[in-house]
């Protein structure tokens, strides 16, 4: 009579196996082997990555405030999982705001990580060659997300004042120990996050050629048609009738 009330033996194994399994080694997504795989609506239940900020420190502060930034590089084409760059992101912020202080730098993650990971969970208990069916229906399940990179391309950005340059060099070298292969630590001979060099900006910005727009800026073209907001600023008696 109690038998058929009983709980199924495939049922108990089952869920052993599944409390048993723990997280995969990173070893086994390391490399770029498979198609772009991005979040869509044929591609559901897809778990939030480990990283929900990009942006650390004073993301705010205008374009003139750090003018020393430094670059970190990935030499591989790889792929970098949500919870690397997450602990890179503690890593690198932990460091400068205890050693240079938390409005004395802005740190950008520069990749996102959009592709997902799938695994084919296969059962190793007693009794798990009866459950299982091998390489049958091998598509696997959502299994987390990571950032493609490329070999040049940019991971992480920081910049600061250039009395910080000390500071900024460590916590990018600190973080490099979170991910995998290997990366090169770049001093940018950029003006900040902007794409101007330092000598090219410094003579715009004494032109009154520079116009200020978050963390970077535009560049006013010497002769040319007036737009309407710089019509908008010019007094009446230069516009005529």
């Amino acid at each position: 009579f109690f038998s058929c009330f009983a709980a199924s033996p495939c049922l108990g194994v089952r869920r052993r196996a599944a409390a048993a399994m723990g997280r995969r080694p990173f070893k086994c997504y390391r490399y770029q082997k498979n198609k772009p795989y991005p979040k869509s609506r044929f591609n559901r239940g897809v778990p939030d990555p480990k990283i929900r900020i990009y942006d650390a420190g004073k993301k705010k502060y205008p374009v003139d405030i750090f003018p020393f930034a430094a670059h970190m590089v990935s030499v591989e084409k790889e792929q970098l999982s949500s919870e690397a760059l997450e602990a890179a992101r503690v890593a690198c912020n932990k460091y400068m705001v205890k050693n240079a202080g938390k409005e004395a730098f802005h740190l950008r993650i520069r990749v996102h990580p959009w592709h997902v990971l799938r695994i084919n969970k296969m059962l190793s208990c007693a009794g798990a060659d009866r459950l299982q069916t091998g390489m049958r229906g091998a598509f696997g399940k959502t299994y987390g997300t990571v950032a493609r990179v490329e070999i040049g391309q940019i991971l992480l950005s920081v910049r600061a004042r250039d009395v910080h340059k000390p500071q900024v060099l460590e916590s990018l070298r600190r973080a490099k120990y979170k991910f995998p292969g290997r990366q090169r630590l770049c001093v940018s001979n950029n003006w900040g996050f902007t794409k101007l060099p330092r000598e090219r900006y410094e003579a715009l910005q004494a032109e009154g050629r520079l116009v200020k727009d978050g963390v970077n800026v535009k560049v006013l073209a010497p002769k040319g048609p007036l737009d309407s907001r710089t019509l908008s600023k010019l007094p009446l008696s230069m516009l005529g009738d």
